[in-house]
Parts: structure tokens; sequence; C-alpha cells
């Protein structure tokens, strides 16, 4: 059998978004046998589904796993999963949609993996429990998303000092809120984690532009504050890939 990956992600004008995606399909491509690996997007900017699938399907598989590449399981996952369905069905090729990326004790590796590199990169020396934590999302209108990323927050709290988390838009609380509750605090040192996959508009910009906006509006000074990468490229989010892709190609049989 001649089986095809797809990841289906939300899309992003920026340039490094793509990029990053090209590069996750080849390392997953590199240590896995499906006979393709390939990214489309639900909206924003080209390959949408459609024209991701026919490429799948001209690269002669015979099946595809769908892989929804993203965070978290709200209205943009469900939108993508229902076009995927749809399509895959009209041209009847066999499908197995993969869960997302969610609920996965990967991701709170990833968020570890950032904090540590730039502590490293920064001369942090304060351990892990004397470094007060902000893990900034994008929000959603949809509860199950919230439910999804509180779940990793969560998860994150036996490491650090505290772990704090707010949203960039269409949640509570937001940045602005975030910040002001570890200042309110005894922290000396607030590490700041952008809870995203890609580098597009949304890190280039808008968090920073909140970031910024909240540390004026609070004058800090007397603390020291460090902002990680987000997740981008990396053997983990390969792996879990490949281990969501499986569960759901066992499941089909």
């Amino acid at each position: 059998m001649n089986r095809g990956l797809l990841l289906v992600d939300r899309g992003s004008r920026e340039p490094e978004a793509k990029e990053e995606l090209s590069q996750l399909c080849m390392m997953i491509k590199k240590e896995s046998d499906y006979a393709y690996v390939g990214h489309c997007f639900l909206e924003v900017i080209p390959p949408y589904i459609e024209e991701g699938i026919n490429t799948c399907i001209s690269n002669k598989v015979d099946s595809i796993t769908v892989m929804p590449y993203f965070l978290y399981p709200g209205m943009k996952l469900k939108d993508s999963v229902k076009k995927t369905a749809k399509i895959c069905y009209d041209k009847k090729i066999k499908v197995a949609i993969a869960k997302p990326l969610s609920y996965h004790e990967s991701l709170t590796s990833l968020i570890i993996d950032r904090i540590s590199f730039t502590k490293e990169k920064n001369s942090i020396i304060l351990d892990d429990d004397k470094c007060d934590i902000l893990i900034i999302g994008h929000g959603s209108s949809d509860k199950s998303a919230r439910i999804a990323f509180v779940h990793t927050v969560n998860k994150l709290k036996p490491f650090f000092k505290s772990v704090t988390f707010c949203f960039l838009e269409l949640d509570e609380p937001r940045i602005d809120n975030g910040i002001e509750k570890i200042l309110t605090s005894d922290a000396n040192t607030m590490i700041i984690v952008p809870y995203f996959l890609h580098k597009g508009a949304h890190i280039k910009n808008d968090v920073v532009k909140d970031i910024n906006s909240a540390l004026e509006k609070y004058n800090v000074k007397n603390i020291r504050i460090y902002i990680t990468e987000h997740f981008g490229v990396d053997p983990k989010l390969v792996k879990l890939v490949l281990e969501r892709a499986k569960e759901a190609e066992r499941k089909v049989g």
C-alpha cells in the first residue's frame, strides 16, 4: 500500500510559516515510510486542502493519512476535518484523519526545551523552581481549545516557581493581565513562552506589541524578562506527528 501523509495547517501569509512546514515534512519523510509527505492550508494561502489531496493522489498514493496540524481542538480544526473528509469521500480515496497535537506530553517537553534554551542563551543561572513562566496562547471562542491549552499549562506547574497563562485574543485573560499577575507577585525573572507553532504575523508583530505595551504600562524596571522561541521545527514534533498518524491508521485498519 502506498500511503501519503498530509499535514493540514491553518495558513499564514508569512513565508517563515510555509518554510517551517516544508522543513518539517522533509524530516517526517526521512523518518517514515510514507510514499509522499506534504502540507496544505485551510485558509489564507494556497495550496488549500483540495490541492493538497490532489497532490497526494498525483504521487500515486492509494490512501492518505491527514494530520490536522493544530495545537487546539477549536473551530478551525473542525473546519479542516470536515472539508478533508468530504473531499476525500468525493474523490473516493481512503483516508485516516489523525487527532491534533493537543493533549500530548511532547508539548510540555517542547515548552521546557524552549525555556532551557532561553536560560542558556541568556546565562540565566536560576533554577527552574525560581523562575516565573508566562505561557501565551492564541485564544479561541471554542471552550475545548481553552481546556486543551490549560491542560498543557497545568502539566508545567511542578517544574517552575509559577506558571501563568494568557491569550493574544478571543479569550481571557489577555497578555496585559498575565504580565500584571506576575508583576504583583515577588517575581524577579519572567520567562515568556509564545505557544505558537509558526513564526507568523502573531509572533512577529502582535505578541511582541502587546508585551511591550504591558511593560510600558506597568513601568517594569526591577524584573528580568525573556521571551523564548515558538515551537517551529523540532524532532519532537516529527515524532508527535508520526505517533498521531499511526494511531489513526490503526483505527481504520
